[in-house]
């Protein structure tokens, strides 16, 4: 099978295929309490920790709405540009699993808090806008555990009763990259709006993916399968990949697909059957009997959205105004917002130009390395700022300030400090750097006479051999001019 640069049509000997993908992002919404509960929501405690008698569905208790929580979910739908409902309905979706001990969920369905919304992609085909079908409030289950006994599972509900945020994509998107685009993308919004973490691999950013294929040109979508809980960008890119395959060698031999809910088996790169697809009819939603309708007023709203930080694609678009970046350049740097705070602080006192070339090549390659985000960066901004204004200033050059860079990493000293123990200020001196030039030609006659005779391509070697003899640290521009002047 073949797949063509941008657009992915799956190609077979048969026919050509267009994969459509539709997700459903579980974000977990940052509160120190539950949505219905005062349970703490902090990860990594002991199980069954933070759990209150709400939480476990002890006879008799009531849920009491977290009013943070909606607000969160107010912010985060002005971040994806979506409608606030005025009214919305909490609603019991009715389902068993071992770790939901009520034997429902509070979820929303009809009436959910946000409505339609949509977020802009940036992919090396142009931009794509992808539709957002909803965003409602729901609390999270529990956990199954069971990899701690071969007979038995284990059940913790620290997590029971967490809100989560379920954003419901269209089905807009058409290949694994644009998912990775897309995911990227939600993650930096509600990270930008302090709504949720996204930390995957804590569990606060995970997503059920629909795919389905069709022959490329039709408009009818085709039966959709629902990858449930994948929780790393890359294994939903695998997962799409997999199962379209599937889905198209078994329509190409002549079956059909059931709709149904499948897992990923990430050991060995493909999906395999869980359950039957639901209906919403399956879950038997009802209104819950002991939560009111959810009313929110427009002043509640627009109290809320004067408060909203610059949000990335306005970031983006002042990087390029204001401060003369390419779109590539001002999406990585706004990419995550301690990225682009990290930027704006360097660039307070230093050059921009070498600014963003010494944060997106030198410093990301020491953070990919060190396995680092920018917050614990052995590099302050202040220091990258001074270590840039050395080179501006004719102090050391960009090869010396490598290296300088690479003690500052190691000691989080300052340039200054590692440039005069270390002796690594540049010979900006003319008259010591004639000297040397003299010395250096002065061995070289029979190159000097060859440059003279027409191979200009010698100056390289001269430009070489100067900067041996100094060690490094002659400043370039005047060892260049200085020897032009002399090869005359």
């Amino acid at each position: 099978m073949e797949k063509d640069k941008f657009d992915y049509y799956i190609k077979t000997e048969k026919s050509s295929w267009e994969v459509v993908i539709g997700l459903e992002v579980h974000a977990q919404v940052i509160s120190n309490s539950k949505l219905f509960s005062g349970s703490s929501t902090k990860f990594g405690s002991e199980p069954n920790s933070q759990v209150s008698l709400v939480d476990s569905a002890f006879p008799g208790m009531l849920p009491v709405i977290n009013q943070f929580c909606i607000e969160q979910a107010v912010k985060t739908g002005l971040g994806l540009n979506a409608k606030i409902n005025l009214f919305s309905v909490f609603d019991r979706k009715n389902y068993f699993y071992a770790d939901l001990p009520a034997g429902y969920q509070i979820s929303q369905y009809k009436n959910p808090i946000v409505g339609e919304g949509e977020v802009t992609l940036d992919m090396p085909y142009g931009s794509k806008k992808i539709g957002i079908e909803r965003l409602h409030l729901e609390q999270d289950a529990g956990k199954s555990i069971h990899d701690l006994s071969p007979d038995h599972t284990f059940v913790d509900l620290n997590r029971s009763g967490v809100a989560l945020m379920e954003i419901v994509s269209k089905p807009d998107l058409r290949s694994p990259s644009e998912v990775n685009s897309y995911v990227k993308k939600l993650r930096t919004i509600m990270r930008y709006l302090g709504t949720c973490d996204g930390n995957m691999q804590e569990g606060s950013l995970r997503a059920d993916v629909n795919v389905s294929v069709r022959k490329k040109g039709e408009k009818k979508f085709g039966t959709r399968c629902e990858i449930k809980n994948v929780n790393s960008i890359k294994f939903m890119e695998m997962a799409i990949d997999s199962e379209a395959k599937r889905q198209i060698e078994l329509l190409e031999s002549g079956k059909s697909i059931e709709q149904e809910t499948r897992l990923f088996d990430t050991k060995n790169n493909e999906t395999r059957s869980m359950r039957s697809k639901e209906e919403a009819h399956d879950y038997r939603y009802f209104p819950d009997p002991d939560l009111l309708p959810l009313e929110i007023k427009q002043s509640f709203i627009d109290s809320i959205k004067k408060k909203l930080p610059e949000l990335p694609d306005e970031k983006k678009d002042r990087f390029i105004k204001k401060f003369k970046l390419t779109p590539y350049e001002a999406n990585v740097l706004v990419s995550e917002v301690d990225i682009s705070k990290y930027f704006e602080d360097v660039i307070k006192n230093s050059d921009i130009k070498l600014a963003k070339n010494w944060i997106i090549v030198e410093l990301f390659a020491v953070l990919n390395k060190k396995n680092l985000n920018i917050s614990k960066s052995p590099v302050s901004p202040k220091n990258l700022a001074s270590l840039i204004n050395t080179i501006s200033s004719g102090e050391i050059s960009g090869k010396i300030a490598k290296k300088v860079f690479e003690i500052m990493v190691e000691t989080g000293d300052e340039p200054k400090k590692i440039i005069k123990e270390k002796g690594l200020k540049q010979q900006s001196d003319p008259k010591e750097l004639e000297k040397i030039i003299v010395k250096v030609l002065e061995k070289n006659l029979d190159k000097v006479s060859e440059y003279k005779s027409g191979k200009v391509k010698l100056f390289g070697f001269f430009v070489g051999e100067v900067m041996k003899a100094t060690s490094g640290k002659g400043n370039p521009k005047l060892v260049n001019d200085i020897l032009k002047e002399k090869l005359k």
